[in-house]
């Protein structure tokens, strides 16, 4: 088992590191890598976009295109090991669910082929309720944004 380093100002996290810091998994898991992590304040989560997920069978066959709803999910998803990173380790695994989702926009299609970076800094938090703001970027340019919060359950 791969341990979640606390040491340094700036984290990155494998897929190893991620599949121990959330709960989800194929064919939901929507984050690759997730770089410069900062403790207590933002992140940055890769998604490499292919061909072979499920979604493209049916989003759309002659024209593929990743849904919305999947890239504000790897927003959130690359939030969830912000957390675990700004509060340790014992939180790993826990549950994180969406309570909002505020000023979504969606600016340019993702086709497979695309990476997606997904940039995520907290807004703040109270007690077990965060906020965040996310960008997500295909070659620099803004493909979709959104303002949520979620709530994380301690006691899974």
């Amino acid at each position: 088992m791969t341990k979640i380093l606390l040491h340094d100002e700036y984290d990155t996290y494998d897929i190893e590191k991620i599949l121990e810091a959330i709960p989800h998994r194929y064919p939901f898991l929507l984050v690759d890598k997730v770089i410069k992590v900062k403790r207590d304040e933002s992140a940055i989560g890769i998604k490499n976009v292919t061909i072979n997920e499920n979604h493209f069978q049916g989003h759309f066959p002659k024209r593929p295109v990743m849904p919305g709803v999947l890239i504000i999910e790897s927003m959130a998803q690359t939030a969830a090991v912000l957390v675990v990173a700004s509060l340790g380790p014992e939180m790993a695994g826990k549950l994180v669910y969406f309570m909002s989702v505020e000023n979504c926009r969606f600016r340019k299609p993702v086709f497979p082929g695309d990476q997606i970076q997904i940039h995520v800094s907290k807004k703040h938090r109270r007690r077990n309720v965060w906020k965040f703001e996310a960008t997500a970027t295909v070659d620099n340019k803004s493909v979709a944004e959104a303002t949520y919060s979620a709530m994380i359950l301690e006691d899974t």
